[in-house]
Formats: C-alpha cells, sequence, structure tokens
C-alpha cells in the first residue's frame, strides 16, 4: 500500500533536448504526470553563425548556455503551474541532457561563452552532441588506441566518437589553445546543470563512462594523452577529473539562487545528472537484461542492460552501472533518424504535395505516410542508407553520407520516403544484430520518444527486426526517467528498480512480426547490408573524399 507521505510527494523531471527543455511534475507514489511544460531555447543550435554573427563552419553544432537555465526559469515554473500542486511538496529535481554535449567553464562553473572577450569565439561556446568537427581528433585517437592496444578501447565497439569529450577536447586544444588553456573544467551539460541547481560540481557516472572513456576508475593515461599532443598530456586529470556520482543518488540540494528560477523549495534534492537516453529505460520499465530501449527522436539511441561484460564492434559504449548500478549498461545509436525524415519532407517534396496535406488539414509526413502505406513492400525499387548525419553504430563514421539506389523517374516522393524510413530500421537491425552475435541477445525492443507516433514506421521495425515492439506510456519518457531518478535521490525508493516498477509505463507487445513481411524485408536488408559494407567498411570511400572536397569548397 502507498504510503499517505508519497500519496501527497511530487517530483520534477527536466529533459534538456536538442532545440528545447521540458520540465513534469509526477507524482511520486505512481508516476501520474501532473502537468508539463516546454520552453524553447532561444538560440536553438548554433550551425552556421554565432550570434555576433561570425560564420561556422561545415559540421559545427553550438549551443547557448543560458539557455538552459531559462528553462528552469520557465518551463519549471509552468509545469507546476499546470500541475496545480503546492511546490512545497516537490521533493526532489533531476535533469537529463542529450549528450555528448559538453562547454568550457572557469572553476567556478561560469561558461566561457559568457565572458565578454569570448564572445565572438566559436570555441567558448558549448559543442552539442551533433558537432562533428572534431572527427580528424578521433581518428587520430582511435588510430594511436589501437596501435596501442589500449585496454577500454574494446569497451567503445573499438572506436571512439567525434561527438565524445575527448575529441572535442582535442578539436578545442588545436583549434583554439587559449580558450583551451583559460578553462578549468570541460564539462558535460548534463553535469553542468546539476551543478547550477544544486552547487555543487559532481560528474555523472553516465557522462563520464560513456562519453569521457572512463573506464575502471580511470581515464586514458598522461602518456596516451601525451602521444596525441604534448599539450593535451594534463587533460584528463586537468580538466576532467572531478568527484563521481552513482545513478540515483544526490548530487547536491536545490540553493537559494536556483529555488527562486524554479519556484521549488529551497534544499530539496537534486539528482545526479543523466543522458536522455539513458534515464528512459527506467520510465518505460525496460532496465531488465534483453530489453533494447530505442529512443526515436530526431536521432535514436539504443540502451540495453546485460548481465556480463561482453565487446560488441561498433557499440557507443559499456559501462558497469551506466544505466542502472549493479547491470552493465550498453549504448548504442543512430546519428539520424528523424532528422532524416524531417529534411526530405522539407527540401524534397513537391509543393503540390504540402497543399494536399494543408487542404486536408494533416502534415506532410502524415499525408507521405498515408501514400506509402498503401505500397507493397519492395515495390518502389529502392533501398537507402540512413547515413545524412553520419553513423554513429556501428561503423562510427561521421564522414559517411547518404544513398539511395533505384530511383528512376518513376520514382515518387512517397516511395524514398517509404526507403528512408526502412533504411532506419535497417540500421536498427545491424545494431541488435551486432550485440546479438556479441553474446549480448535482444528479446524485446522498446520505443520511446516522437516517433513511436508512426503505426507504419512502427510495423516496419518489427517485421525488419523480427522482434516485438513495446511502446513507452508516456510521451515525456526522458523527463518522466529523471522524475524517477529524482525520486530515488529523495529516499522515496530504496532503488531505480523499484522506482520503475512504480512510476513507469509501457505497454508490451503493440506491435508483432509479420512473417511474409519479415521475409521481404530480409532480402531488402540484405542489399542494405551490401550497399553498408561496401561504402561503409572501406572498399569505397568516396564519401570521405567528397565531404573532403566540400570543405575545401567552403573553405576556401
Amino acid at each position: 500500500m502507498v504510503s499517505a507521505v508519497l500519496e501527497h510527494s511530487y517530483v520534477v523531471g527536466v529533459d534538456y533536448g536538442t532545440l528545447s527543455g521540458r520540465a513534469v511534475v509526477v507524482r511520486v507514489s505512481d508516476g501520474m504526470e501532473m502537468g508539463a511544460a516546454v520552453s524553447d531555447y532561444r538560440h536553438a543550435v548554433l550551425d552556421t553563425a554565432l550570434p555576433t554573427g561570425e560564420t561556422l563552419p561545415p559540421d559545427w553544432a553550438l549551443q547557448v548556455p543560458s539557455d538552459y537555465v531559462d528553462v528552469l526559469k520557465s518551463a519549471v515554473p509552468q509545469a507546476i503551474a499546470a500541475a496545480g500542486i503546492d511546490p512545497a511538496h516537490v521533493i526532489g529535481i533531476a535533469t537529463d541532457f542529450t549528450a555528448c554535449t559538453v562547454l568550457p567553464t572557469l572553476a567556478d562553473g561560469t561558461p566561457l561563452a559568457e565572458l565578454a572577450e569570448f564572445a565572438q569565439r566559436p570555441h567558448a561556446y558549448v559543442k552539442l552532441w551533433r558537432h562533428h568537427a572534431a572527427q580528424g581528433q578521433a581518428d587520430r585517437i582511435n588510430t594511436l588506441a589501437a596501435a596501442r592496444e589500449e585496454d577500454w578501447l574494446p569497451k567503445y565497439g573499438g572506436l571512439i566518437s567525434a561527438e565524445w569529450e575527448f575529441a572535442k577536447g582535442l578539436e578545442l586544444l588545436e583549434a583554439d589553445p587559449e580558450i583551451y588553456h583559460r578553462m578549468d573544467h570541460w564539462v558535460e551539460a548534463a553535469d553542468w546543470i546539476v551543478w547550477q541547481l544544486g552547487g555543487e560540481y559532481v560528474r555523472s557516472e553516465c557522462t563520464a563512462g560513456y562519453k569521457g572513456i572512463r573506464q575502471n576508475g580511470a581515464y586514458p593515461s598522461r602518456e596516451f594523452l601525451a602521444a596525441l599532443n604534448p599539450e593535451f598530456a594534463d587533460f584528463a586529470v586537468a580538466k576532467l577529473d572531478h568527484r563521481m556520482g552513482v545513478l540515483g543518488s544526490v548530487a547536491g540540494y536545490l540553493t537559494a539562487e536556483a529555488a527562486a528560477w524554479t519556484g521549488l523549495p529551497v534544499g530539496i534534492a537534486v539528482a545526479v545528472g543523466n543522458v536522455d537516453a539513458h534515464v528512459t529505460a527506467s520510465a518505460a520499465q525496460a532496465i531488465d537484461p534483453g530489453q533494447m530501449v530505442a529512443i526515436m527522436g530526431t536521432s535514436t539511441c539504443h540502451i540495453l542492460n546485460g548481465t556480463q561484460l561482453r565487446e560488441v564492434p561498433g557499440m557507443c559504449g559499456v559501462v558497469d552501472g551506466g544505466v542502472v548500478p549493479g547491470l552493465w549498461g550498453y549504448e548504442a545509436g543512430q546519428s539520424g533518424v528523424g532528422d532524416i525524415f524531417g529534411w526530405f519532407v522539407k527540401h524534397s517534396v513537391p509543393a503540390s504535395y504540402s497543399e494536399t496535406a494543408a487542404t486536408r488539414g494533416i502534415s506532410v509526413h502524415e499525408l507521405l505516410t498515408e501514400l506509402a502505406s498503401a505500397q507493397q513492400i519492395g515495390a518502389h525499387g529502392l533501398v537507402a542508407l540512413d547515413w545524412h548525419s553520419g553513423n554513429r553504430s556501428v561503423l562510427v563514421d561521421h564522414e559517411l553520407s547518404a544513398v539511395v539506389v533505384g530511383q528512376t523517374l518513376a520514382t515518387r516522393p512517397e516511395d524514398t520516403y517509404r526507403a528512408l524510413l526502412e533504411a532506419t530500421a535497417f540500421g536498427a537491425r545491424t545494431i541488435v544484430q551486432a550485440f546479438t552475435s556479441s553474446g549480448v541477445p535482444v528479446t524485446e525492443f522498446v520505443v520511446a520518444g516522437g516517433l513511436l507516433k508512426n503505426p507504419l514506421l512502427m510495423q516496419i521495425y518489427a517485421d525488419v527486426l523480427r522482434l516485438p515492439l513495446s511502446i513507452i506510456g508516456s510521451e515525456q519518457g526522458p523527463a518522466l526517467g529523471a522524475a524517477i531518478h529524482a525520486a530515488v535521490a529523495a529516499g522515496a525508493y530504496a532503488d531505480i528498480a523499484a522506482a520503475a516498477r512504480s512510476m513507469g509505463k509501457v505497454h508490451r507487445g503493440v506491435y508483432q512480426p509479420i512473417e511474409a513481411n519479415a521475409r521481404r524485408y530480409d532480402a531488402l536488408f540484405a542489399e542494405y547490408t551490401t550497399l553498408h559494407d561496401y561504402f561503409g567498411r572501406g572498399t569505397n570511400t568516396v564519401m570521405h573524399r567528397l565531404k573532403a572536397i566540400r570543405r575545401a569548397a567552403v573553405t576556401g
């Protein structure tokens, strides 16, 4: 029986996405979402120019840190008001973030971008997860680590991503050494926002393990870093290393300043920071081994727990306690999913489709989905590679780009749209097969994120993966997951698993694979795999060469 105290206690979860932050107020006893609010980032994503007007090169993606604080000032009070509760009954707050999103700060947490002297310097700003300009540094890290047989490399599938802390940190040193030497901390945004709330800088075991190459309590050695660049030798010790926090534990207590921002009581528990995908596993009640959670939005992150340590080629990482304490947390991902569909609708659909959709009062996505749904599998004669934003898993190469094979003068937008939907499913199957063949079985595919609203896409995934698809029972999965962690940090539950059982929400087996469809997709997946290996595993490096030609043309 739920205690009267929990029945009238609440927590707040704040989910920081790519373009906005959202807050949700959750009842501790049963996970009921009482109220929510969204706050768009005023500066959105800086991928062409700084707020001061300076032009950015290709593959850049920056953000402004004050936008994150603005979410606390707007979305949290609005969510409390929408919930209609007394803020005095809120016992904890937790946050999650896209990752690796990282920024340089002074010792007190002040972002260098907020210093007038650095306002026009791109490297002083937050580098968003999809900032891919550090691919060259990532390549050097991978080459050197492989040559030295560094024991941490297999725990990241054999390759370090350009999105992560070390590649971006080395890029900072080599591109703007003044900024590098001025910063005291190279901070994950997931940890920085917790610092602003609780007044304490605590490194999350999740962000440090997956994005900061921290394994067995240590970062890559000074000798390794010096071999990359002598000035990089002390990076881990001087810029990264800090007090660690276990997931679900207290990082600090809400300061008076943060209480004024949010309208919450001073001194409530602030949970250790987390990554949006990882925290969603608890919200979807999918933390048992074999349950792969796919958070499907602009990109997709795949999270899976296991009882044993395995080396999975191309995985983003495996961390002891990286999702929940006591299990090995595995991560993989796709750099582009919803972004690909959005790009296609924005740039590749004729005006007549937009006019038809508007007349019918539906979106262009809905129109294309309707038209694509009427097709037989394979009728469009196409197969595509889902690399519009590079490949995160299993190739870990952001220099790769997209391909659509089979287009003719008879090809229509709905044909290509369906082929792109299928391509992302094929990418997911490639990831699932990598785990299964490495001894980490996947028995259930649990979907969270905005794309679960597309029934065609969900059925395609079930058929391609040959797995049952379960659906999270919340539209605010990461925020709900953060709230679950807040409840644990506040002492309402003994651990994350117990809180997830009471507060998480999921609908099991909503989509089942259809054997006839699965057989047809097996044939298309074979073609996808041929293209995947031809362009992605070194047979033809044309995509790399084209990227180099583009950079030369843009930079002059």
